[in-house]
């Protein structure tokens, strides 16, 4: 899902409180992690293992779950140090945080309290989860929540240590393998190798997103790579990351862990490829960057949907013989 330009959150427009938690979440941007889930079942499913519907229904929950919780907790931390309030070169809704605390529509500590509550819904469904597919589970839940607390949360604020790109990559690339352990009940090579290129694509989408609030995140303290740099020198960073992708990709096929047919999944960097030269011209004038932030989404969702259809061709081939 591409979200388009939509007028900020206002408490008289949010009156219903079950609509305001939700758009809370910034749910917009939770389809990122559908499309994770989705390419982790196609790889275990691509191995022959019989189709868990409702465990993969339950791992998917979780999923969106976790990532509206650290969602959440990244605007009330931002909060904290002050980055949202003063960022006025902002991209709403892709950039500047939710606005949620910064226009009253919910209040700091209700933020955090929801936020928590997020993650302890995770944990209580996680471990009940954990006790029907495996114990590798638990570690893959607990590395993924310890990764999107960090990302942003005192004291060790990864993002502003110029981290936040490992943390988005292994975060995402966790959701695959999850998904997988799921259905398949033992670690596998397989989502690792085919999730990277997905995780790397929903990096660059916090990398873009980085530019329209470089000056607000620089007087904050947030010292991420986007922030260090010289605007035009840290667009090559989006083309760097989007290269590792498509090198990934084509080293899998050559070294066969996956088909050939896999190569179908750089069409889906198009509109990254796109992205990257739009960033290059506008590095410095994020007002016109918007476009560009599309195109990062839209890699990273046609892409992995691409190489999970790729993934279950073979397996939708056997069912149906059968």
């Amino acid at each position: 899902m591409i979200p388009t330009a939509a007028a900020e959150p206002s408490p008289g427009r949010l009156e219903n409180p079950l609509l305001r938690y939700l758009l809370a979440t910034r749910p917009a941007f939770l389809s990122i992690t559908l499309a994770g889930c989705l390419m982790g079942y196609a790889t275990a499913w691509h191995a022959g293992i019989p189709p868990d519907l409702p465990a993969a229904g339950l791992t998917l929950l979780l999923a969106l779950l976790a990532h509206a919780g650290v969602n959440v907790l990244n605007d009330y931390y931002d909060h904290l140090n002050g980055t949202d309030a003063h960022n006025t070169d902002r991209l709403y809704p892709y950039t500047g945080g939710s606005r949620f605390i910064q226009n009253g529509v919910l209040t700091p500590r209700q933020t955090l309290a929801f936020g928590l509550l997020l993650f302890v819904a995770v944990i209580a469904g996680g471990l009940w989860l954990s006790g029907h597919a495996g114990p590798g589970l638990y570690w893959i839940g607990l590395a993924g929540l310890a990764t999107g607390w960090a990302y942003s949360a005192p004291p060790l604020k990864l993002n502003s240590r110029g981290l936040g790109e490992v943390c988005v990559m292994t975060g995402f690339l966790l959701v695959v393998a999850g998904a997988d352990y799921v259905q398949r009940g033992a670690f596998a090579p397989l989502p690792w190798l085919a999730g990277l290129p997905y995780a790397l694509l929903t990096t660059n989408i916090l990398y873009i997103n980085q530019f329209p609030d470089r000056r607000a995140d620089l007087a904050a303290g947030k010292r991420h790579w986007v922030a260090r740099l010289e605007p035009r020198r840290a667009a090559l960073g989006y083309a760097v990351i989007l290269v590792l992708a498509c090198v990934w990709l084509v080293l899998s096929v050559s070294a066969g862990w996956l088909s050939a047919w896999a190569l179908i999944g750089l069409l889906g960097m198009l509109p990254a490829a796109y992205a990257a030269v739009a960033l290059r011209v506008h590095a410095a004038r994020p007002d016109r960057l918007r476009p560009a932030i599309r195109g990062s989404i839209a890699a990273a969702h046609l892409h992995a949907l691409l190489l999970t259809a790729v993934l279950l061709a073979p397996a939708m081939a056997h069912w149906l013989a059968d």
